[in-house]
């Protein structure tokens, strides 16, 4: 089979006459993506509840995704009103017409918000697997990958101009999905890899561990399953629209992986990288947790008998260990906090000097 599909034969008429199968699985993956796309925006409401002093970068980043998101929505919205309403019981519309531009358009808005997404994921991998540049590199090759197919696809698709003609560039469309799934497949299992390997063998840090990695593997099951369903239904049913409705949700469901990881981080990890109060972390003993990491790998016992309000908690060192305190490992780059509850805070801010604004260290990715 060529690249370009030269020798595929068109869809036959009788399959783009079936509404059910057409403009109805159309309209279903439209509503699902606009159900989508609210849950994505009541998400980046509550991250900038959670985390209004957030960095900069994050924000911007935030917003763009969810700017992008709101264009390819609207462009989704436009080929949907296109052929329901003000083609309604034109059914040859899909045989003779021209394929209404905005349904090739939104294609590049969800590859540029899924690529986004991935290389976010990618600089976990990067980050947890201690800067492994061949990991990280053959995930980002994938994501470039996918990323040019996606290009070379909608290019494609503006020459053709055909719904009949799809099946002249299912090559392109199958190796793009393709690797949009072993992207996934990679980062969940890379991620899931190298966290394996920070346990250290003290409970909580451990438990944070095994937390992260279930977050990772959510973060690419979903995804994975909805591209490998778009890739099948692709080829095995490309004379319906099937395919189509599951590209729909494909963008959200990675939009909204992103936002779960930047609205849980405290959750996740006990703190984010919000610059809330002093820091976003507990500094105590001039050991500060921000996003997620701390910034000295020392061994800190924290005495829970004999507490002053308001006087903060000092480090003990190896002498005391007879106390009975709570004994917290840190070790790489995962931290643990300890079991104290978050209204506890302000009674052990430091009174010495005023809260100064602190931003997250170099390498926090998410």
């Amino acid at each position: 089979m060529s690249l370009d599909g030269s020798n595929v034969a068109p869809l036959s008429v009788a399959s783009l006459m079936n509404v059910d199968e057409t403009i109805g699985a159309m309209s279903i993956g439209f509503s699902v993506s606009c159900l989508l796309f609210g849950v994505l925006s009541t998400q980046v409401f509550i991250y900038f509840r959670r985390y209004p002093y957030d960095m900069y970068g994050y924000k911007a980043f935030v917003i763009g995704i969810w700017m992008l998101e709101l264009m390819g929505q609207v462009l989704i919205g436009h080929a949907v009103y296109y052929y329901t309403i003000s083609h309604f019981a034109e059914p040859l519309v899909f045989i003779t017409g021209d394929v209404v531009w905005t349904l090739i358009v939104q294609i590049i808005f969800g590859d540029v918000v899924g690529s986004l997404v991935k290389a976010c994921f990618a600089l976990r991998v990067y980050r947890f697997s201690g800067r492994n540049w061949w990991v990280t590199g053959i995930i980002f090759f994938l994501i470039l990958a996918q990323f040019g197919l996606g290009i070379a696809y909608t290019q494609r698709s503006f020459v053709l101009n055909r719904l009949v003609l799809i099946p002249k560039i299912k090559t392109i469309a199958t190796l793009a999905l393709s690797a949009n799934v072993a992207t996934d497949a990679s980062i969940a299992i890379a991620l899931c890899f190298f966290l394996g390997k920070l346990r250290t063998g003290h409970h909580k840090s451990d438990t944070m561990v095994n937390k992260l990695t279930v977050y990772a593997i959510n973060t690419g099951l979903l995804t994975s399953l909805v591209s490998l369903s778009t890739l099948l239904l692709y080829n095995l049913r490309p004379q319906t629209f099937e395919f189509m409705a599951m590209f729909f949700v494909l963008s959200k469901l990675y939009a909204i992986s992103l936002m779960c990881t930047l609205t849980t981080r405290k959750i996740v990890r006990g703190r984010g990288t919000d610059r809330e109060g002093l820091t976003s972390g507990y500094t105590g003993g001039g050991t500060s947790f921000i996003g997620g990491t701390a910034t000295s790998n020392t061994v800190y016992k924290i005495n829970h008998h004999h507490r002053t309000a308001g006087m903060p908690r000092t480090p003990h060192t190896h002498s005391q260990k007879a106390n009975g305190a709570l004994e917290i490992g840190i070790r790489q780059e995962v931290s643990v906090v300890s079991d104290i509850e978050m209204d506890e805070r302000k009674a052990y801010e430091l009174p010495i000097k005023p809260p100064v604004v602190a931003r997250p260290p170099q390498g926090d990715y998410f």
